[in-house]
């Protein structure tokens, strides 16, 4: 009798271990998830400008009175979706009429992005605006102009990932022409993001002309595929989306600025749309990443 109930005692103190035991890695499993639900995204604040309206202003005479002034400089720069050796070739050009706010309040792409949290970075080139934004977690955290590729040559949109980069390279369509900060996209067609001249409109023969400014950023904070061997890829880099179209034979559309503020702003639901098709092949190569950087790690 005694044994069994030392027997019972032993086996009621065996099922409240398993209990506690349970209940504990069910409440780590939850905080686990909580935290990669409340995964801290990077938050930057922009420095907000009291009003965004625009004019029309006779280049040369805007350069003598504000060449000096490389923050006016860069936000015209951007705005007129051009580089400071081109901006100097037009007759006219689009001005802010109040210079007070960080660049990302003069270019259409929102400053956050909810159905982007759970993606670490991604890169989004808008044709019709020739505008890049790059998002960390759904935080913009960099965004400029871009030249893309001309009506003979238009740049492909859909989905694509970074691959091999280099500081210098040449073009495929010319090897006289000298890339810098270059990043491959598409490598079979040879397309890629890099620093090139921006003439204010779609030039390029398929690729994302950038500043070097932003090109050398984006070459820096965007991450290299990860091959298996010579021929075969382990791991995508980092996520680039390039949407929309643009119409070769209409005015620029940065111009419609001066009537309309705000008409080329690029709603969270646009980027929704764009990225929706995506979403799920992204976050399995993000995850492929991750898994890879933790084994490496070990």
């Amino acid at each position: 009798m005694k044994k069994l109930y030392y027997t019972a005692n032993a086996m009621l103190l065996l099922i409240l271990t398993l209990l506690v035991s349970c209940n504990q890695s069910k409440t780590n499993r939850n905080e686990n998830q909580a935290e990669t639900k409340a995964k801290p995204h990077k938050k930057i604040e922009y420095k907000k400008t009291s009003s965004v309206e625009y004019h029309f202003e006779k280049t040369k005479e805007w350069l003598k009175a504000n060449e000096s002034d490389s923050t006016k400089t860069a936000i015209v720069y951007a705005v007129n979706r051009t580089d400071k050796p081109n901006l100097a070739k037009q007759d006219s050009i689009v001005v802010p009429s109040d210079f007070s706010g960080d660049l990302v309040y003069y270019l259409p792409f929102p400053l956050h992005v909810s159905s982007l949290e759970e993606i670490s970075k991604v890169i989004i080139f808008s044709y019709p605006t020739q505008t890049f934004a790059a998002y960390e977690n759904g935080e913009l955290v960099r965004t400029g102009p871009t030249n893309m590729g001309r009506k003979k040559d238009p740049t492909p949109t859909g989905l694509f990932f970074t691959n091999w980069k280099a500081e210098k390279t040449t073009s495929t369509f010319n090897d006289e022409w000298e890339l810098k900060w270059n990043f491959n996209i598409e490598n079979k067609l040879g397309v890629g993001f890099h620093q090139y001249e921006l003439p204010g409109y779609p030039a390029s023969h398929s690729c994302l002309r950038l500043l070097e400014k932003d090109a050398k950023f984006l070459y820096k904070w965007a991450d290299e595929w990860i091959l298996k061997d010579k021929e075969n890829v382990k791991v995508k880099g980092t996520p680039v989306i390039v949407f929309g179209s643009y119409d070769f034979e209409g005015k620029k559309p940065w111009l419609q600025l001066v009537s309309d503020a705000k008409s080329l702003n690029i709603s969270e639901s646009e980027i929704d749309t764009q990225v929706k098709p995506f979403v799920q092949q992204i976050l399995e190569n993000q995850t492929l990443r991750e898994t890879e950087k933790n084994t490496a790690s070990l």
